[in-house]
């Protein structure tokens, strides 16, 4: 019952993810994207806040023993966010989603160059087929009209995304041995907010009623997913649940088509398929090697190993 109920909580963190997404695609038409990351990560402070309050988990779930990890976290972190939101102004959403499922793929490199994880076969297998998934999607946006030049910063800008989100994450599993995941998500959201409020000379605006509405959805979605998939983790494996988070496309496809009128491309669906796949490759071998270490510490507690 565990698993299923994990299984179920990241199923509707990233279906309400997706949804911040298109709020906050939605808000950036008049609105700069410095300003938009920073509703979207301010708004979600006291929302964190209050959730940890609720559950008598406040002093311990903000507490600190690695700051240098979370600043650097933090801001690795925030340029992702920001060039994530910036490629969404200039991209279909669909497309954008898709090329960020290029994050597992970089995360294996990173991992492999910085926390000297094992580079096997199967992983590169997947890393290739993952960046050839991206190639596919993006090939359509090579081209000397000024549209298609800024749609193809718009890729760039999300691919850089996907390569800061993995070096995120990278930095979060050398800390996860002494950082909680509900620490982690608020100094984030503490450093984005920090780092966005910079961009303020730089050209913002006073919101509409609409613009406002909109913003305030960004930081309400944006929690309440951080919210659900906090709490998936603590019900399944990360790698038993990471398959699920690929209904974010099915979500990017339809609210796209439904809201703001686009329509996916075969390229970014199949490319996307490409994607999704190494991604899955990547995450059965994780499991297996987990398996394998697992048995190999039985056999040795036995002395059979």
């Amino acid at each position: 019952m565990a698993p299923l109920r994990g299984i179920l909580l990241i199923l509707a963190a990233f279906s309400v993810l997706t949804i911040m997404s298109a709020f906050v695609k939605a808000a950036s038409v008049g609105v700069p994207t410095g300003e938009v990351v920073f509703f979207r990560a301010a708004l979600s402070l006291p929302i964190i806040t209050a959730w940890l309050w609720a559950r008598g988990d406040l002093q311990d779930g903000l507490h600190v023993a690695n700051w240098k990890g979370h600043a650097l976290r933090g801001l690795v972190g925030s340029v992702s966010m920001g060039l994530g939101f910036a490629a969404i102004t200039l991209l279909p959403l669909a497309e954008v989603q898709a090329i960020r499922f290029a994050t597992p793929v970089f995360l294996v490199v990173f991992a492999a160059v910085f926390l000297g994880e094992r580079f096997r076969l199967i992983r590169l297998g997947a890393v290739a087929l993952g960046l050839g998934g991206v190639l596919v999607i993006v090939a359509p946006r090579f081209g000397a009209t000024e549209l298609r030049g800024l749609a193809l910063v718009g890729a760039g800008m999300a691919l850089g995304s996907a390569a800061l989100a993995a070096a995120a994450q990278t930095i979060i599993k050398a800390m996860s041995g002494t950082e909680r995941s509900e620490a982690i998500a608020f100094y984030f959201l503490a450093t984005a907010s920090g780092c966005a409020l910079l961009t303020a000379p730089f050209g913002w605006v006073w919101p509409t009623p609409r613009q406002a509405m909109l913003l305030a959805g960004c930081g309400v979605f944006g929690a309440v997913g951080q919210m659900l998939l906090t709490a998936s983790y603590r019900y399944a494996d990360a790698s038993a649940l990471a398959p699920f988070t690929y209904v974010s496309m099915l979500w990017a496809v339809g609210i796209g088509f439904v809201w703001f009128g686009e329509v996916p491309t075969w390229q970014t669906l199949a490319g996307a398929g490409l994607v999704i796949g190494s991604g899955v490759m990547i995450v059965v071998r994780e499991r297996q090697t987990a398996r394998g270490g697992t048995a190999r510490r039985k056999l040795r507690a036995k002395g059979l190993y």
